[in-house]
């Protein structure tokens, strides 16, 4: 099961406070969460004190595999967790010549079967 880490919406209209959760992506942004694993008010006068992210747990669904949302990979960096950097795939290069080019052969047409003559049915 994929693990999204992402904002869950609360607060009134104009007035957004944000949890920091961990989710399975099929959900909606508003439903079922695994576990809440910080929150973000951003309308917070005091800038320490609009974030508050559980770094522990944080590191842990990041080194189970979870993907944390853009959003959430700014505020994870700005409290000093460490983002796992994904590794790169190694491609290996084939060790088979590629076949020479041929051209495409050319489709010829059957010739149509001609109709019977009329004249031959044996008729007096």
């Amino acid at each position: 099961m994929a693990v999204t880490i992402r904002l869950k919406r609360f607060g009134r209209l104009n007035h957004p406070t944000y949890r920091v959760v961990a989710t399975d992506p099929r959900f909606p942004r508003d439903g079922r969460i695994i576990e809440s694993v910080g929150y973000y008010l951003p309308l917070m006068p005091r800038e320490g004190e609009q974030v508050k992210l559980n770094a522990e747990r944080i590191s842990y669904w990041l080194s189970v595999g979870a993907k944390p949302s853009p959003t959430v990979s700014q505020l994870i960096q700005k409290n000093g967790i460490e983002l796992p950097t994904p590794k790169k795939r190694v491609r290996g290069k084939s060790k088979a010549k590629p076949k020479p080019w041929t051209p495409p052969k050319k489709k010829v047409r059957k010739p149509k079967a001609k109709p019977a003559a009329e004249g031959e049915g044996g008729e007096s």
